[in-house]
């Protein structure tokens, strides 16, 4: 009882909220590598599913290797990059790990959303004299839609979670407030720094359900 006690009072701490170690500020950092890593990370995955998913070959293949990489711990991944020459690149070891992690559930469920448009659909598409383009953007896209947000919503909660790895090379976030209360051995800081990443992944989780219930139709999950 006396650490979540301790916890709420260095939550409710107006000075913990501001300054460049402050909670506010680690926030957005926070969120701005999230940010960057999802985009980067759906317009790697987003396209090849589309394309493969409208083609209809190859797709299975791409899903099979890029799923190879939940296998490997992002925290291995980042620490063999930091190893590397692309480790004296600042945060870019920490980006790229979290774009892998990132790719599968969005390679994944789009292209399994665009497998699952109805058949019947798209050969009437066809038949009216639409081109390949035209069904990929006016007919299987928009009947996709659900399921590839569902992808990009998994992927953004898990960045959230796993984002926190950026305080391990030195970068920001609010992993940083998580190790700062180790190496002080402040037990109610670090609980402190896992609620907020808790807080912020159930806000992030909440506000792409949102999206998704004012998308067309409603997806199941591939991922």
């Amino acid at each position: 009882m006396n650490v979540l006690s301790d916890t709420w009072s260095w939550l409710t701490t107006a000075t913990h909220w501001s300054g460049p170690d402050g909670i506010w500020n680690r926030l957005g950092e926070h969120l701005f590598l999230t940010v960057v890593c999802l985009l980067i990370s759906c317009l790697i995955a987003l396209p090849v599913a589309l394309v493969l998913g409208h083609l209809g070959k190859g797709g299975a293949l791409a899903v099979n290797i890029s799923n190879i990489g939940r296998a490997v711990p992002t925290f291995a991944v980042l620490v063999l990059l930091l190893l590397t020459p692309v480790g004296t690149y600042g945060q870019w070891p920490t980006i790229i790990a979290l774009v892998l992690f990132a790719v599968p559930p969005l390679l994944t469920n789009a292209y399994v959303g665009m497998r699952e448009v109805d058949r019947d659909v798209v050969r009437a598409a066809r038949g009216m004299g639409m081109t390949g383009r035209q069904m990929l953007w006016s007919v299987e896209l928009p009947l996709a839609l659900p399921l590839i947000l569902t992808g990009v919503r998994i992927a953004a909660v898990q960045l959230v979670a796993t984002a926190t790895l950026a305080a391990l090379a030195g970068g920001g976030g609010l992993g940083r407030i998580i190790t700062a209360g180790f190496n002080l051995a402040s037990t109610p800081q670090v609980v402190a720094g896992a609620i907020l990443v808790a807080v912020f992944a159930l806000l992030v989780e909440s506000l792409f359900e949102a999206g998704q219930r004012m998308a067309p139709g409603r997806g199941r999950e591939a991922a």
